[in-house]
């Protein structure tokens, strides 16, 4: 039996050694394929950057996982729209990167500007004097917006362009919740501040319609006159073709006709025109750089100096977001006003360019951005770029800098404060016959069971309509203080309303028409720095961190809803975030997501 339990003994503490042996082994090959592939990326000579448009382009990269590229996962689901524009100037820049492949797809933008952003960039580049050329299945229509820029634009002999103009329709759950006996009961400040339009109306209201036809309108004139440049055509040859007939459904030849492409042809043909373009021979090879390869080639070298930071708020703006119930980025309060603060201490950054693509959220969360960025300002200049949004909270955390730069087709403003809470009195009373019944010590104690539970709860209703008011007037001085302007003026072009940054300039919301890199040079102008570089802020979080993290976002399954939901993703996502959000709202009231 000694024996027995000896040899048992030993064979476990055999197999338990080289299970350490082999986890020792096995970690030390991760860590040297990491190292490989995070190594810098040696760029052979007459090279093609290759960008896929499919997949979503959001703000910024945050896929800094490196098991990703040895797990063939090439950025193509989710793309930083920093890393990509970062990419595009390298590739500018390097002289052994002749050109630019486009291959067009489904790519989904978070609001108009984002695609305008990177068609400026493929814009800078052909200044190069660099070709650019695209080629596609299908072209979807922001696809085919960004691929237009293009020398040479292809298409598939049995393609499709999706080219219709802009506009949509919105859900309306206002007769589902009659049927179950829900009643939102909503409190806002602001005609234009249609967000809980979707739950207490069953159609567009006139002031919603007027503000989502202007703003779309000025987009699509943007649009056209971008794609008419590129295309040698008018603007008023493309509106009418978006007018006739679905352009979706034309015969391939008739896009050639309409000078929307250069050319039909099979994939295996645009390897040889790629290969013209590189004088090389039909069985030589083409060596191409992916967006993942671009990270590792080295940007042309900056001169040192002064440092001005880029922090990056984007997404919507959170109190916290315990439990990750969010599934996007988000702007969570308190954690971006440590950040803000961490950034005033420092006194290595002389200048801040606050990076805003954001549809608002928390009132109280972006009162509290907004304070810590007026004490930042009293440090150091403060520049704001906005992004693709910069509405509601987005513009009241962007309100008081120095200076504001936003794109052309940046959605702003939405200055206005919404209140919504559901009564239940309909279905828990009326359907389901529960009742209520209690004691109090004072008249309000049960203020919050009377709003859901009560129909006799008008008193309160006016409490949290004067909540409302409060928030508003705070918002007006809040925007009134930092641009100038009496709480009046700002009044009158306020009331919830939307509007395109082209047309903002002109009631002073913003200060120029521009990109990130403006911003930067006018953070450096105020700070009187001649010499200067830019460092991103907040840092990406280590891929351990997020590996090990206890909070799991559910980035990975919300990309697979929104395969699988498609358009119902949004309405179902809002259901769900509602319940978590603040009671005080100052959010855009749609969604901008474009295809």
């Amino acid at each position: 039996m000694k024996e027995f339990f000896k040899y048992t003994l030993a064979t476990i503490c055999g197999i338990v050694l080289l299970s350490v042996i082999s986890g020792i082994m096995f970690m030390i090959s991760i860590v040297g394929m990491i190292a490989s592939e995070s190594a810098s990326t040696q760029v052979k000579d007459n090279s093609v950057f290759v960008i896929k448009l499919s997949g979503i382009l959001q703000e910024r990269s945050e896929d800094n996982n490196p098991f990703s590229s040895l797990l063939g996962n090439d950025n193509t689901e989710q793309m930083g729209l920093d890393e990509l524009i970062c990419a595009i100037n390298k590739a500018k820049d390097n002289e052994d990167i002749k050109g630019i492949y486009l291959e067009g797809g489904l790519l989904s933008f978070d609001a108009p500007a984002s695609a305008q952003q990177l068609r400026d960039a493929l814009v800078e580049f052909k200044k190069s004097g660099k070709w650019i050329i695209a080629y596609a299945d299908q072209y979807m229509q922001m696809s085919y917006y960004v691929a237009s820029v293009a020398d040479s634009v292809f298409l598939n002999t049995t393609g499709m362009i999706d080219f219709k103009g802009l506009g949509g329709k919105s859900q309306y759950m206002t007769g589902l919740y009659e049927k179950l006996g829900i009643k939102m009961q909503a409190t806002r400040v602001g005609k234009y501040k249609s967000a809980i339009e979707s739950v207490t109306r069953k159609d567009m209201s006139d002031d919603d319609r007027e503000q989502r036809t202007a703003y779309l309108q000025g987009v699509w004139k943007h649009m056209l006159k971008d794609i008419a440049d590129s295309r040698k055509v008018s603007t008023e040859q493309l509106n009418q073709l978006a007018s006739d007939s679905i352009i979706a459904f034309a015969d391939a030849n008739d896009y050639i006709k309409a000078h929307l492409v250069d050319k039909l042809m099979y994939p295996e043909e645009i390897k040889t025109v790629v290969k013209a373009k590189l004088g090389i021979d039909d069985d030589d090879d083409i060596n191409q750089l992916l967006l993942s390869d671009m990270a590792g080639v080295d940007a042309k070298k900056k001169e040192k100096g002064d440092e001005i930071a880029i922090y990056y708020a984007y997404g919507e703006i959170i109190d916290s977001n315990a439990g990750g119930l969010f599934p996007s980025h988000s702007i969570v309060g308190n954690k971006t006003v440590e950040d803000i603060a961490e950034l005033a201490d420092d006194d290595d950054i002389k200048a801040v360019v606050l990076r805003v693509n954001s549809p608002g959220g928390s009132a109280i969360a972006s009162e509290q951005i907004w304070h810590a960025i007026e004490l930042l300002k009293a440090k150091k200049p403060v520049v704001v770029s906005m992004g693709g949004l910069a509405a509601s909270g987005g513009y009241m955390i962007s309100a008081g800098a120095n200076y504001i730069v936003a794109e052309p087709t940046t959605l702003t403003g939405s200055i206005g404060i919404f209140g919504l809470i559901p009564n239940l009195t309909g279905l828990a009373t009326d359907k389901l016959g529960i009742t209520f019944d209690g004691v109090k010590t004072n008249r309000f104690t049960d203020y919050e069971d009377n709003l859901v539970f009560s129909k006799e709860n008008e008193a309160e209703l006016l409490h949290m309509q004067h909540y409302v008011d409060r928030g508003y007037e705070k918002f007006l001085s809040i925007v009134a203080q930092g641009r100038k302007m009496s709480r009046d003026e700002v009044h009158t072009i306020a009331q919830g309303r939307v509007w395109l940054a082209s047309d903002a300039i002109n009631i002073k919301l913003v200060d120029q028409l521009g990109s990130l890199d403006d911003a930067i040079k006018k953070a450096a102008e105020l700070a009187k720095s001649e010499k200067y570089y830019t460092t991103a802020y907040p840092g990406q979080e280590d891929w351990m961190d997020n590996l090990f993290k206890k909070d799991e976002k559910g980035s990975y399954l919300d990309s697979q809803l929104r395969t699988i939901l498609g358009d119902f993703y949004e309405p179902i996502m809002e259901m769900r975030l509602d319940q978590q959000r603040n009671r005080l709202q100052a959010r855009l009231p749609f969604t901008t997501t474009i295809r």
